[in-house]
């Protein structure tokens, strides 16, 4: 009886592990090359941080070692970008969250012009990102812009305030990146159990008590995994506002600071140490979420 009992385990834990070899000689080679291919930069970006270094003065090079971070963190610019992008990752991740999931789950439950109504879902995430943020901020120019006719606010400058230009920038970003999360969630709901559903339904529980019952709970890897992807995609924004405001009127968010050191100062000291913390934060925040959601992504697959 205990042989019998013991024996399946046995049999799924050998077939993971198959699995899991399998994986990983098959992600090897794309992952030698990924190393290859991004662990120079970041490891010069590193070096650089830790000197006093413009471009406009090659042999004024001078180490001056964790300087450079301990400017920026003293420094309002830092935390002011800083919160800049977190509104930005905070209103959008949350709504696109929202909107996806009813786009999804539309998706879902049509029958008829199902085709059609994905693709139609789907065309905003198929154009560029710097495509998009000049078309946005041709709709709400303020001389050419269709947007303020529409509404009749004929001398209203959209990118002239810091919250209204954010305003713009979390739409357009809402606009373009639901139909990412959609997707995602979209294969969630897939794997949830029709069975389960109407189990429910026939137990009495409402629409919304098998929507908080059921459904999240059996998608929370592809949720965990759609909010993971679109934060850390929102953390790094960039094209938007370098497209729409250029910084102005604190629209500056972390990646164009970085840019801003590194480009157009040519201050590849400080601007290196900004990656590398904008780095730092990305991998702090993946740590968060995939700690935070304990989340076994094996069982999507039944494991």
């Amino acid at each position: 009886m205990s042989t019998a009992t013991n024996e399946p385990e046995v049999v799924v834990s050998e077939r993971v592990k198959g699995e899991r070899r399998l994986g990983l000689w098959l992600t090897a080679p794309s992952f030698l090359m990924m190393i290859l291919v991004t662990a120079y930069p970041l490891g010069y970006a590193v070096v650089l941080s830790l000197y006093n270094y413009r471009l406009t003065d090659p042999g004024g090079r001078e180490f001056v070692g964790l300087n450079n971070y301990w400017v920026i963190l003293r420094d309002a610019v830092w935390w002011n970008d800083f919160m800049t992008t977190l509104v930005i990752t905070v209103v959008t991740v949350a709504i696109e969250l929202v909107v996806g999931f009813i786009f999804a789950y539309v998706m879902l439950r049509i029958i008829r012009g199902r085709g059609p109504l994905r693709t139609a879902i789907l065309i905003p995430y198929g154009i560029v990102t710097v495509v998009s943020a000049f078309i946005w901020r041709y709709a709400f120019a303020l001389d050419s812009g269709f947007v303020n006719q529409w509404f009749g606010l004929t001398d209203f400058n959209w990118f002239g305030d810091r919250w209204s230009a954010l305003f713009v920038i979390c739409l357009s970003e809402i606009w373009k990146t639901t139909p990412f999360i959609s997707l995602l969630l979209l294969a969630g709901l897939v794997q949830v159990p029709e069975d389960m559903q109407e189990a429910a339904k026939v137990d009495g529980a409402t629409a919304w008590q098998r929507l908080v019952k059921v459904t999240l709970p059996n998608m929370k890897a592809a949720i965990m995994v759609a909010l993971l992807f679109r934060t850390l995609d929102a953390w790094r924004i960039f094209d938007n506002p370098f497209v729409m405001t250029r910084g102005a009127n604190n629209t500056e968010t972390i990646s164009f600071l970085a840019y801003r050191q590194n480009v157009t100062l040519v201050n590849l000291g400080m601007g290196s140490a900004i990656s590398v913390l904008l780095f730092l934060s990305v991998v702090a925040i993946a740590w968060v979420f995939v700690k935070g959601f304990k989340t076994d992504l094996s069982q999507v697959r039944g494991d």
